[in-house]
């Protein structure tokens, strides 16, 4: 047995782990679980339910300390970590409000550098908590789209994602198996046929040893459709382990119980990313493509692949295993049957991206550098260009379809017009759902930026409008004086905000899901005295415009 990958980190074996309470007072029940396949990352916690509402408290799993909150980063909106002495870091999201005291030492710290959002750290005696102590208040900040907890995990010294069960999963009931719903067969191209063919299909698993013997001949993968579940809800989770077996001998397996970040965009290469474009339904491949790196997996020495070369019965074997030892086996049979194989190039026409190697990208008027192991295997593409005389520049799109490079890579867009009256102000705009600013360095008549969806079309913009500025008035709420404003920007975006009353610094927060910003007034400088004061807003966006609103409140 030979591994595929080597691990980043020693793996810590469980029985070592800390057992750590729940953070919530009531029965634990989990909406998602830690590694889900998702779009562009795995899932990096659970998602631990709170009845639909926001409001409950919430309480730190393990004593040790707050070491950071931060506010409006990562999509994880109002968000609590605690450094537990063990070596890990337990982090708390989507949280409505944070306790007093810890409250208290972020707002001095958004006074002392004129910001609401950021990242706030504390020292290990200025926050400590016991095991058990009551720290926030639940909520639906960030991305979220629904009342949760987000819960995760860290090794605190590499900061990779661990699986939060294996700390707190001693609480939750389950006594469901994972289920498997169908097999993705992937013979590959030029190398393997499974059932005549050579592409990929799918096979619904009907029982947990399927009837129908199957053949094949030469190089071919296999990929599985599986959920786990449990007892308490009807929601589907990711599967913690899977393993396939070749006539009793396993191939690969994957435990997703460790996933270092800078490693998360390579859910795309280990999943069916193409498939799940289409379905929503991720398939996980049992073989692991050569630009995979992830600590997760294990392979025999041909990474997973399975290698029909003799006229024989092969007897294939998936086991599903979740946290708690629940587990599921299908089993199939495949005979061995030799098969022509198409050795015909299938990419002949088409530019291709390597693995392996430095890919210079140039298109008349784009370049593109892509690092090597930014894909899982090598993948042709088409580009397009648009042309568009008197635009600022073409258009460019790299592939037809939704295709992720595993971390954003070098570009640049050559201006195409002689007229631009201050290049600084031109940036590469990325349209893909709402439009994104990737950035914007001009250098001898092109502007650097970077890209990561190939799948996107790119081209460049100008922005010289300064941010537009809404005052929304003041109003009461519990005895309690705020003031709010609205601040947009229809290009390049916000950069930064800053906000006075009769000069002296005064916090705008965020309020959740708009672009309202609030200013609580009894947190301010300023006393009530019934009197005038001169309320002030300056706004820069991206391509530096600086727009300043002032007006006269009574207070």
């Amino acid at each position: 047995m030979a591994s595929a990958v080597k691990l980043s980190a020693e793996e810590v074996p469980m029985s070592t782990l800390p057992q750590y309470a729940s953070p919530v007072n009531y029965e634990m029940v989990l909406a998602g679980n830690f590694g889900e396949p998702r779009p562009n990352h795995f899932h990096g916690g659970v998602d631990i339910k709170t009845g639909g509402v926001e409001g409950k408290p919430i309480f730190s799993i393990g004593g040790g300390y707050v070491s950071m909150v931060t506010v409006g980063m990562f999509g994880f909106g109002n968000a609590v970590y605690v450094h537990h002495p063990e070596g890990y870091t337990s982090v708390y999201c989507h949280l409505k409000r944070f306790t007093p005291q810890i409250a208290a030492l972020v707002r001095k710290q958004q006074y002392a550098r004129h910001s609401a959002e950021g990242e706030f750290h504390f020292r290990p005696f200025e926050l400590p908590v016991a095991l058990g102590q009551f720290i926030a208040v639940s909520g639906n900040t960030g991305a979220s789209t629904a009342p949760h907890l987000h819960l995760e995990i860290h090794d605190t010294k590499t900061w990779r994602m661990l699986d939060p069960l294996d700390f707190i999963g001693h609480q939750l009931v389950d006594g469901q198996p994972p289920q498997g719903h169908a097999l993705m067969v992937y013979p590959q191209p030029g190398e393997g046929v499974f059932a005549g063919g050579s592409i990929q299909q799918s096979i619904g698993l009907s029982s947990h040893e399927l009837p129908r013997h199957y053949s094949a001949w030469g190089k071919v993968g296999f990929g599985l459709w599986a959920n786990d579940y449990m007892e308490a809800t009807y929601n589907h989770y990711g599967i913690r382990r899977m393993q396939l077996f070749v006539d009793d001998r396993e191939v690969f397996s994957s435990d997703v119980s460790g996933i270092p970040v800078k490693q998360n965009m390579q859910v795309n290469a280990w999943g069916d990313y193409d498939h799940y474009l289409r379905s929503h339904v991720w398939y996980m491949k049992a073989f692991a493509e050569p630009g995979i790196t992830l600590p997760i997996l294990k392979t025999d020495e041909h990474r997973g692949y399975v290698y029909f070369n003799e006229e024989r019965p092969y007897h294939l074997c998936f086991v599903l295993t979740d946290y708690k030892g629940n587990q599921s086996r299908y089993g199939f049979t495949v005979e061995g049957k030799p098969s022509k194989l198409n050795t015909q190039p299938l990419f002949s026409k088409l530019q291709m991206l390597r693995h392996d190697r430095l890919n210079n990208v140039q298109m008349p008027g784009l370049q593109l550098i892509v690092r090597p192991m930014m894909i899982g295997k090598n993948t042709p593409y088409q580009p397009k260009v648009k042309r568009q005389p008197g635009h600022y520049s073409d258009a460019y799109q790299l592939t037809e379809r939704s295709f992720q490079l595993f971390d954003y890579q070098a570009m640049a867009i050559r201006v195409n017009r002689t007229d631009v009256e201050d290049p600084s102000k031109l940036y590469v705009v990325c349209h893909w759902g709402a439009d994104k600013y990737m950035g914007g360095r001009y250098e001898d008549g092109w502007v650097w930026a970077h890209a990561r969806e190939l799948g996107a079309t790119y081209e460049l913009d100008y922005d010289d409008q300064p941010p537009t500025i809404h005052f929304m008035g003041m109003g009461t709420w519990r005895g309690e004086s705020f003031l709010r404003v609205a601040l947009t920007d229809s290009k390049s975006g916000l950069l930064r905000y800053e906000a006075t009353i009769d000069g002296q610094f005064v916090l705008l927060e965020p309020l959740p899901k708009s672009n309202t910003l609030e200013c609580r007034l009894r947190h301010s400088s300023v006393k009530p005295t019934g009197r005038q004061h001169t309320f002030s807003l300056t706004a820069e966006d991206q391509r530096h415009n600086r727009s300043t609103f002032t007006t006269q409140i009574t207070y």
